[in-house]
């Protein structure tokens, strides 16, 4: 009997990216192929300025590569207009930033609401589903604080349960505990863990930090436009 396949949630194909001011063309990389399994945990290394985030922004639609293409979920996102774009990327996608990144004129379970709501639930079910994920992050009794009245960590646990309040297929995260000290960064790390083989939710961290990186399934590196997978126990 042969093995199942691994369903692929996001992926890149050829991916190139290059930046141009004037005449002047600075190329990050070229050439990128990146393949992300259900319920896998990727982490990217390199150095700042080799181009981490620029492929992140582009695995999540948020910037257009200058060439080769992406996929989430099985569609080419190039294939897709603006607003079609938006709700995958809404649906199928979570994105925990160094900085949180709430709005800070609503609460904390305002701001778990808002995806959502955009994906056009009605607010009864968006509230509850936000209290039930914020209270498995440990933040029932903060619900109705808003980011200026919670500390660092509390601001991150709330940003990871925004990105996941839609049951994502990947969350791709761009050094979400780097603003965070030593013991808060890990306790978030360990919930984004927890979080991960629960919902079976695939996860793309970008990190400095080698330690957290060698706690995920893979790890890559990118490095003079190149991405090369490592051993974890060499990261």
């Amino acid at each position: 009997m042969n093995a199942s396949v691994p369903e692929t949630v996001i992926s890149c194909d050829g991916l190139g990216m290059v930046y141009a001011e004037g005449k002047l063309r600075t190329p990050v990389f070229d050439g990128l192929h990146l393949a992300v399994n259900k319920g896998e945990t990727v982490a990217i290394l390199g150095a700042s300025g080799a181009g981490k985030s620029t492929l992140l922004h582009l695995l999540g639609g948020l910037d257009t590569p200058t060439a080769g293409e992406v996929f989430v979920a099985g569609r080419k996102m190039s294939a897709l207009s603006d607003t079609a774009r938006g709700a995958l990327r809404n649906k199928a996608l979570g994105f925990v930033y160094q900085f949180h990144h709430l709005l800070p004129e609503f609460t904390a379970v305002e701001n778990v609401m808002l995806p959502v709501l955009l994906n056009g639930t009605n607010v009864p079910e968006a509230r509850k589903r936000a209290r039930a994920l914020l209270e498995s992050v440990g933040l029932g009794h903060r619900l109705e604080h808003k980011p200026g009245e919670l500390s660092g960590g509390e601001r991150q646990r709330a940003a990871v349960a925004r990105a996941l309040v839609n049951h994502p297929a990947c969350v791709l995260g761009d050094e979400p505990t780097g603003n965070l000290d030593e013991k808060t960064a890990a306790t978030v790390f360990e919930l984004m863990l927890e979080l991960n083989r629960e919902q079976h939710t695939s996860l793309v961290l970008v990190t400095h930090d080698r330690r957290l990186a060698r706690r995920l399934d893979r790890v890559l590196e990118l490095h003079e436009g190149k991405l090369r997978e490592i051993p974890p126990s060499e990261a």
